[in-house]
């Protein structure tokens, strides 16, 4: 993708085809021949398929193919034992309503979903729970360890502290819900050769799960995914609804595209888990914490384990002696959850960061100072020094433009007319992580720059971020570098997930640009030419059109060393209606400290879309279950309540903006997932 229009060199690279349509999305691809595959999914819960009738589906005008466990095309990975029982079109037991049980392939999008109504089923039903929490309470409920039991100091310390709290946090189903929906297109072509076009937060992951399915070359699998319409989380694997999709082009012999209905977004493609936790807190009556037990209990699919962060947290970011966590993942008949931004980290951080609240105020204490006082100068769950940490300086940052000092300790006692006003702080973190990553460098003699990798962008600006990187180094204009993504024949990358991207991917653009600066020197050097020419007089002088680099970055022996994370300071101030029990929020501080910021508009505007997610966590967002049925019922943007404009109020977002010194060239941290974590709080 080309830059076409850069006002500003903050500006995102790929704004303008955004904002005129010109960015195509996988369902916009246009193939000869193209197909539609529609769904046909279970009306029970849990059971077995005992008679399947598609006679009159497959009879329908403009059908090419019904698919399901009776007529299942190859895939001789789904044949192997193992891995998740639930394979479309390769097994006949349900797992959860609106399991889907086959496809159905026609020449246009109306006539498959017609047909698909016409697909009838029967079944050996089974008795089922959906409920969690009644799964939690059934002794004789399956359950399973999240993560081993995790003790420091004394367990259950905070039982014979001088003060002490305990407090239990229920945390409903939250779904991802982008704009985009789930879906792909799978062109199966002649020995076995496969394109795909399709919603995924890392290509190089899909081109490896068909390859491992199929069984075929991984070199055989082209997959595109240039832009993303918003993944979440939801995007960081391959639905069994992806690979049934390749099983239908490889049985026509034509491509299919498939795109889900909002409703089965609620089913098939993942979503937050429900949680049921519970703190206890021990202090000192001057306020330091002496014990910390935080417990959890996750939901997880009865056929396939989901396990998630929920306590990390608690385990070292207060200084406490005394901590020990235990974490239980119940399994239900429901899809099998899937990380969703800030991922068990912001699960557990609402419940942590509540109880931090409820015990400064047994301590009447100020949250704030409470915080401060118990802040730690190491990581005493790893035993190492931070690699570089600013909390103290997030919090007088926020603390001041939110106006903490007009707070009042005693609830309730700040009125403006009919509204009692409150003041609330939270603290975020995650991880900074940097993974592996190859990047290949092309510098022109017309003046220009074109970075690959097989990275991704969900939307928070990768290849803004890479071009200023590059820009940066090489003193190229931004205007001048191309930044191409989303395409599994470039260099490797991991996906997009953890808050990594940037670290990881920036570091081996760092590295291609530090290459290409020394090989054009060389080449000045050798042609008798000053070290600081232009490269386009270099490349000129010796005959070259192009060079190119080609380098692969990954992390050193500094983890070894230092405990690295991001974090962030959220503020608000929210009102509450005496009368009508109404919450409004006022206004919203978020403080990020997160190294050096790279890209400082991306950067705002992941903090702005964390603190979005936050209000719809905390206030507005929950998946209901008629647990008699196991069905959705609010499975829908009507009664789904994700925050609009009218429920998010002024956001102001400010950053550190200081290097972290260990961590990568640039000394930028991740900010995706700590933008969300601890704001429901």
């Amino acid at each position: 993708m080309e830059n076409r229009i850069i006002k500003d060199e903050n500006d995102r690279v790929d704004g303008v085809y955004k904002v005129t349509g010109k960015a195509k999305y996988f369902a916009e691809y246009e193939l000869p021949g193209l197909t539609y595959g529609v769904l046909v999914t279970s009306t029970v819960t849990k059971g077995k398929i005992t008679t399947l009738d598609t006679k009159a589906a497959e009879k329908a005008p403009g059908v090419l193919a019904v698919i399901s466990h009776l007529n299942k095309p190859s895939a001789p990975g789904y044949e192997q034992e193992g891995g998740s029982p639930f394979k479309i079109c390769y097994t006949d037991k349900i797992f959860f309503n609106g399991q889907p049980i086959a496809i159905v392939v026609a020449n246009t999008f109306e006539r498959a979903t017609y047909a698909a109504s016409l697909v009838k089923a029967t079944y050996a039903k089974e008795d089922f729970n959906t409920d969690f929490e009644k799964a939690i309470a059934d002794s004789k409920a399956k359950k399973l360890q999240g993560q081993p039991d995790y003790k420091r100091g004394v367990e259950n310390a905070y039982k014979t502290a001088e003060v002490k709290i305990e407090a239990k946090y229920h945390l409903p189903i939250e779904t991802h819900n982008p704009m985009e929906l789930h879906g792909i297109i799978a062109d199966w072509r002649p020995n076995n050769h496969v394109t795909v076009y399709a919603k995924t937060q890392g290509v190089k992951a899909t081109q490896g799960t068909i390859a491992n399915v199929f069984k075929i070359p991984i070199e055989n699998i082209q997959v595109n995914s240039e832009f993303v319409g918003g993944g979440f989380g939801m995007a960081l694997r391959t639905w069994p609804l992806e690979i049934a999709t390749v099983m239908a082009s490889k049985h026509l012999g034509k491509p299919v595209k498939l795109v889900i209905t909002r409703m089965q977004m609620f089913t098939m493609v993942g979503n937050r888990p429900a949680a049921v936790q519970t703190i206890g807190l021990g202090a000192s009556k001057d306020g330091k914490l002496t014990g910390i037990t935080h417990r959890a209990f996750g939901e997880t699919s009865a056929y396939e384990n989901f396990t998630e962060g929920v306590v990390n947290m608690a385990k070292f970011m207060y200084q406490c002696d005394n901590v020990n966590t235990q974490y239980t993942v119940v399994p239900v008949d429901l899809g099998v959850p899937i990380w969703m931004r800030g991922p068990g980290e912001a699960t557990g951080a609402f419940a942590l960061e509540s109880a931090i609240d409820e015990m400064a105020h047994a301590l009447d204490m100020d949250p704030l100072e409470f915080r401060i006082k118990n802040d730690p100068e190491r990581d005493q769950q790893r035993d190492k020094p931070f690699s570089d940490k600013n909390i103290k300086e997030a919090y007088k940052i926020g603390a001041q433009k939110i106006g903490w000092n007009e707070r009042k300790n005693k609830p309730g006692s700040l009125v403006e007319g009919q509204w009692k006003t409150g003041f609330g702080v939270s603290i975020g973190v995650f991880n900074a992580n940097r993974g592996r990553a190859s990047v290949k460098g092309i510098l022109k003699a017309d003046g220009s720059l074109v970075l690959q990798s097989a990275t991704s962008d969900i939307g928070p600006g990768t290849g803004t971020g890479m071009t200023l990187i590059a820009s940066k180094i090489t003193g190229i204009p931004v205007g001048k570098i191309t930044f191409e993504l989303g395409d599994s024949s470039l260099p490797p990358a991991p996906s997009q997930g953890g808050s990594a991207t940037l670290s990881t991917v920036g570091s081996a653009v760092n590295d291609v640009c530090v290459s290409l600066k020394s090989t054009i020197a060389e080449l000045a050097a050798n042609s008798n030419m000053d070290a600081t020419s232009n490269f386009v007089d270099v490349l000129k002088k010796n005959n070259l059109p192009s060079i190119e680099v080609t380098k692969q970055s990954s992390a050193g022996k500094e983890r070894e060393e230092y405990s690295m994370y991001s974090f962030s300071i959220h503020f608000v101030k929210v009102k509450v209606h005496s009368l009508t029990g109404v919450v409004k929020v006022d206004k919203i501080v978020s403080v990020g400290d997160s190294g050096t910021i790279v890209s400082p508009k991306t950067a705002r505007s992941q903090m702005v879309g964390g603190a979005v997610g936050g209000v719809g966590m905390a206030l507005t967002e929950e998946s209901v279950i008629d647990h008699r049925y196991g069905r959705y019922i609010n499975n829908n943007f009507a009664d789904y309540h994700v925050p609009v404009n009218a429920d998010i109020p002024e956001i102001e977002v400010h950053f550190i903006n200081k290097p972290d010194p260990y961590i990568n060239p640039m000394g930028a941290k991740g900010m995706g997932e700590i933008a969300l974590i601890g704001f429901s709080a």
